[in-house]
């Protein structure tokens, strides 16, 4: 591991299973993990809810850049990756409430699933520490 780079963990049973971090920096960069709207235990939060669980996805996912030094309006790349069937307008309507104003690049796509049962929603981002 670089000197200059630093992780944070969410303590959830994947980061452990899998030996990932929530989020990582090196140097200036920040890149956060995809991350769900899960309870502790690991359960999809918001079930049916494509907006409920975006907007929580994304603000865990800022809040663990904030825990490495980014501030949400350092984001400059989102992703957000949708089941089959999610209500995207309703998981973008989340994204622009949670990143108004900051306007990164985003890519939005549908995927074939999640390992969590229920989740509809997974995001990522990218931050750069000025």
């Amino acid at each position: 591991m670089r000197p200059d780079s630093k992780r944070v963990r969410s303590g959830s049973r994947f980061e452990a299973l899998a030996s990932y971090s929530r989020a990582a920096r090196v140097g200036d960069v920040v890149a956060v993990s995809g991350t769900a709207a899960l309870d502790a235990e690991g359960k999809a939060m918001h079930l049916g809810d494509a907006y409920g669980q975006a907007k929580t996805a994304l603000n865990l996912a800022v809040e663990a850049a904030q825990r490495l030094g980014a501030s949400r309006d350092q984001v400059i790349r989102t992703r957000l990756f949708l089941a089959q069937g999610a209500d995207w307008q309703q998981a973008i309507r989340a994204h622009a409430e949670v990143l108004k104003g900051v306007d990164p690049a985003n890519t939005t796509l549908f995927v074939g699933g999640f390992i969590p049962e229920g989740c509809l929603v997974e995001v990522e981002l990218d931050a750069v520490v000025a």
